[in-house]
């Protein structure tokens, strides 16, 4: 799989980002920027904005108030992007067919569908459950399904969702054995987590959110080593943030 470095849709900025529902504050003035590299994983509690972040960074969600550019633009690039959510629909078709489905809505030729369904499913792991109901398998299966399906656009960015969620650790093991591979790839991973194990092992970048806002943001190594505010340090000795 080839994969454009999407340059011109990275860096990723967010300034001063405003969400609201109704009342809800679900961003509350997020400035980041999200840059070619090594994953980059959210973390947090629950109702942080974790989704959030990973959806208006997809473009799904539009600010109340502040501004988000894809590359200095207004907008991202068709098909630049893909995400994964933290419960993935299968279709009611084998895991195979799945794939097939999402080259064609990718506009991938047909004379090439094949060998690429082939080729995701290798990467997922999966090339000896291609003609399986995909509702059939297991969570884990159905999770690496979804990101071979996300891969069909050969997309610059891929935002996962709590991706390894309720799985076990030999589940949780082929995730991240897929995210590496996509990093390794040229693929910009963005996603969220409440495994701090998990953002250990995979994270170049760590930002913390805590009620909509960034409690903090770096280097993952250094922010394991030594987070630097005290709701951080809070944070990973296990101390509820209220």
């Amino acid at each position: 799989m080839k994969v454009d470095t999407g340059a011109s849709d990275l860096p990723i900025e967010f300034a001063d980002v405003h969400i609201r529902a109704g009342a809800t504050k679900m961003l509350d003035g997020v400035s980041l920027t999200l840059s070619a590299g090594a994953p980059t994983v959210l973390i947090g509690p629950n109702g942080s904005g974790k989704t959030t972040v990973l959806r208006a960074a997809m473009g799904l969600i539009v600010p109340t108030a502040g501004d988000i550019t894809w590359g200095a633009r207004n907008e991202p690039s068709k098909g630049s992007h893909a995400i994964v959510f933290q419960r993935p629909v299968m279709l009611r078709r084998s895991c195979e067919a799945n794939v097939r489905y999402a080259l064609e809505a990718a506009g991938v030729p047909r004379a090439r569908r094949a060998q690429r369904t082939v080729e995701l499913l290798r990467l997922a792991g999966l090339e000896g459950l291609a003609h399986r109901p995909a509702r059939r398998l297991s969570g884990g299966e159905q999770h690496r399904a979804a990101l071979a399906r996300a891969l069909a656009r050969e997309p610059a960015v891929l935002f996962l969702d709590e991706p390894t969620a309720s799985l076990d650790p030999a589940a949780t093991q082929e995730i991240e054995d897929i995210i590496r591979a996509v990093t390794a790839r040229g693929v910009k991973v963005v996603m969220a987590t409440h495994d701090l194990g998990e953002a250990r092992r995979l994270a170049g970048e760590i930002i913390l959110l805590h009620r909509g806002r960034v409690l903090e943001r770096g280097p993952a190594q250094p922010f394991f080593s030594g987070p630097v505010t005290e709701a951080a340090r809070r944070f990973m000795a296990g101390e509820l943030l209220t």
